[in-house]
């Protein structure tokens, strides 16, 4: 039942969003939605499912945690400004067709992606209580990696841009010394942690997708290689930064 009365609301939530990304002319309210959308998720299966326990709790405090801070981070960077440049050149292309474009390619498929990366908390929320199971442990300690790395490297960033001084150079300083996008490493390693922990019930294993699959759009979709290939044309020096850092994993820079 979770997963159908799931799949309406978050129909629900990106046609309301998309509805006002039209009127407002700014697709890039929908970043605002995927943090919170996850929240919502997460505390939909836990109303609709009976037999609460300590993991199913876990879950949704993971949840919730990740999705607050990324909701509220993204809308202080988001509102007020112009439209991300990845709405822009996808409005440009599709012109006076872009309200059904954005439809499609932005709403409905983050909406999808959603659904889809929903279903380790689906699962481990709603399934029986197995007990303790070293998962939660582990899990637990790779969300928490994954959450710092993620709130810190962002705050190092804002922190970054907010200098004048900084116009037109690369952050290379603190996490971003040891990777290139330490932000999307974090995000990657929280859902990782969700995963783990959602994998101590039987059915919970299917929810290790969601991790794979925001791994996957992050290194090699819509994270890592659209940011990259702005950086490269309006940051002198970018080139240098990408020989001797990392571009996800963090490591100790190369001596060049």
């Amino acid at each position: 039942m979770v997963l159908w009365v799931a799949a309406v609301v978050i129909a629900g939530m990106m046609l309301t969003v998309w509805a006002i990304s039209v009127a407002v002319r700014d697709a890039g309210i929908v970043d605002i939605l995927w943090g919170f959308g996850f929240v919502v998720v997460a505390w939909l299966s836990w109303l609709v499912t009976d037999g609460h326990d300590v993991r199913a709790a876990l879950l949704v405090f993971m949840a919730t945690a990740w999705g607050l801070r990324l909701a509220i981070h993204l809308a202080f960077r988001n509102i007020g400004q112009e439209e991300d440049f990845r709405y822009q050149s996808m409005r440009r292309r599709a012109g006076d067709r872009f309200w059904i474009t954005s439809l499609v390619r932005v709403f409905g498929l983050q909406a999808a992606a959603m659904w889809v990366m929903s279903l380790p908390l689906m699962f481990g929320i709603s399934d029986a209580d197995r007990g303790l199971t070293p998962l939660w442990v582990i899990g637990t300690a790779v969300f928490l990696v994954g959450f710092g790395f993620e709130a810190v490297s962002d705050w190092q960033l804002t922190r970054f841009k907010a200098d004048s001084a900084n116009a037109g150079t690369v952050m290379n300083r603190g996490l971003w010394r040891y990777s290139r996008h330490p932000n999307y490493f974090g995000d990657a390693t929280a859902w990782w942690g969700i995963g783990l922990v959602a994998a101590s019930t039987p059915i919970g294993i299917v929810g290790l997708i969601a991790p794979a699959l925001i791994t996957w759009i992050l290194v090699k979709v819509s994270g890592v290689p659209m940011v990259e290939h702005r950086m490269k044309r309006k940051r002198p020096g970018y080139d240098e930064y990408i020989q001797r850092t990392s571009a996800f994993l963090p490591r100790r820079p190369k001596s060049l």
